[in-house]
């Protein structure tokens, strides 16, 4: 099977099977069939790309109920470290976060259900990152975190004085003044 479970709970790293030869590769980035038989049975509604250069951290972003978003996150190109903080109430990981390198040249994909906040930084040159949501985007409903709250621990790999954040990025306030109305259904 080409999941693998993480402590968090709901939060699974996919790993494609990658038919190679030497004209390339292909892979079945989503197929709708193996995650049901994985228990994630999701209606993707909108994809979202970004490409972004060296040092630009995005994130800590997620939206709150009723529009809360699962993701499904990959690189296209270049390599990025994918960070998701657990903000659902009584679940075990709460204010937690977890991290992992995404690449296009490791291919894997990052499913992150609703009640986490996500962001990147962008480790090579530059990144090309493609997600599915299962619910759309809406304004009303964005909130976040900030980038560099010492509570929850989080290196992005960026050295001081080499980020790049946009002005919303830096004004979310700290985890534990983080507006949140999720509860964990565990």
């Amino acid at each position: 099977m080409p999941f693998i479970k993480t402590d968090f709970p709901g939060l699974l790293i996919f790993e494609p099977v990658v038919h190679e030869d030497d004209r390339g590769y292909f892979f079945e980035s989503y197929n709708r069939e193996i995650f049901h038989q994985k228990g994630v049975d999701i209606n993707f509604v909108q994809d979202n790309q970004s490409l972004s250069e060296y040092g630009v951290i995005r994130g800590l972003h997620y939206q709150m109920n009723p529009y809360a978003q699962s993701k499904l996150i990959r690189v296209l190109s270049g390599k990025i470290l994918d960070v998701v903080v657990d903000i659902r109430i009584g679940s075990p990981t709460f204010g937690k976060s977890f991290e992992l390198e995404l690449s296009a040249e490791n291919k894997k994909q990052l499913f992150i259900p609703k009640g986490f906040a996500h962001g990147f930084s962008v480790l090579s040159e530059k990144a090309e990152v493609f997600y599915k949501c299962d619910d759309f985007y809406k304004k009303e409903s964005e909130a976040g975190i900030c980038f560099n709250d010492p509570a929850l621990f989080i290196d992005w790999k960026i050295p001081a004085g080499k980020e790049i954040i946009s002005e919303k990025d830096k004004y979310f306030p700290l985890f534990d003044k983080c507006k949140n109305n999720f509860v964990f259904e565990g």
